[in-house]
């Protein structure tokens, strides 16, 4: 995929899709009531913000695998950046391509991910753009569906998920050139200047925690891990229910769906945890993702 800068008419195309604001540059922390809400300067963090921030900054320093970091950023990392949807974007060697992946517990986002990595795109190298012309710091995009290309995958997904806010930022080389974008899917109105100087601090980790799930790393016998066969770990009907779990069914959506009882299910969900061997519901969806018994 090749993000090359579209030429002026597709940029006056992109840019009435858009509608983005960019937040100020930071200051000194002021004291609480400094602004104009009384909330403080965003870059002044309260106790419980500190504690979640390092918090978050410990949990990424044990991510190695795609399952780590899904149950990393759907898990801990929402008491930092409560988000519905996030949309990595790795760039692949020297040249301007990316390799995109996109996590949410609340909805499948596959077919969402191979449109926003497609080459037809509009929003990826406009995001690019937006944030390069920012100087690098994040931006925040709001969204309308009626801003978006009527019928297209990314309207559809975000009319699906009920978002229109976007939060963007990533890290760059020496050269000035994008190495990763990490982009946020929230509910309207939820992402403040705070959010904003949170993602700055936490990119680094996140950017270090997404490219170590790039990499296949030896067993402690030094050998190549082979392939996982996860598929043969669940029957077809634990398959077919971890599938609705992935999706946010409860136990008796999934019931009536199938045809089962609710008790049948939390059955059926307790032997996928066993045989996972996790916890609970959102480690069992990241297990899943890692072994490639969901996602095609």
């Amino acid at each position: 995929m090749s993000l090359s800068s579209p030429g002026a008419s597709m940029q006056a195309a992109e840019t009435a899709m858009i509608e983005h604001h960019e937040f100020p540059k930071s200051r000194d922390p002021e004291p609480p009531g400094a602004d104009d809400e009384g909330n403080g300067h965003p870059t002044f963090l309260e106790p419980l913000e500190l504690e979640a921030l390092a918090l978050n900054l410990d949990a990424s320093l044990r991510v190695y695998a795609l399952h780590h970091f899904f149950c990393w950023t759907q898990g801990l990392l929402q008491n930092l950046i409560k988000h519905e949807l996030l949309i990595c974007a790795l760039r692949k060697g020297e040249s301007m391509s990316f390799s995109v992946d996109s996590f949410s517990t609340t909805a499948p986002n596959h077919e969402f991910s191979k449109d926003f990595s497609g080459q037809n795109t509009l929003l990826m190298p406009h995001l690019i753009r937006l944030w390069e012309t920012n100087h690098f710091r994040p931006v925040l995009c709001e969204m309308g569906n009626e801003r978006l290309a009527a019928g297209s995958e990314l309207a559809r997904e975000l009319n699906f998920i009920g978002n229109n806010d976007v939060l963007v930022h990533g890290t760059y080389d020496t050269a000035g050139t994008p190495a990763s974008l990490f982009i946020f899917v929230c509910r309207p109105g939820t992402i403040t200047a705070k959010h904003a100087h949170l993602l700055e601090l936490i990119t680094p980790s996140l950017h270090s925690a997404w490219v170590r799930t790039q990499v296949n790393w030896p067993d402690a016998s030094g050998a190549t891990r082979p392939a996982p066969g996860g598929r043969e770990l669940l029957t077809a009907r634990e398959k077919e229910i971890l599938q609705l779990v992935y999706l946010g069914k409860s136990n008796i959506e999934i019931g009536m769906i199938l045809g089962i009882s609710s008790l049948t299910v939390k059955n059926h969900v307790q032997k996928i945890l066993r045989r996972l061997n996790v916890q609970n519901r959102t480690q069992a969806v990241g297990r899943a993702l890692s072994l490639r018994i969901l996602g095609d």
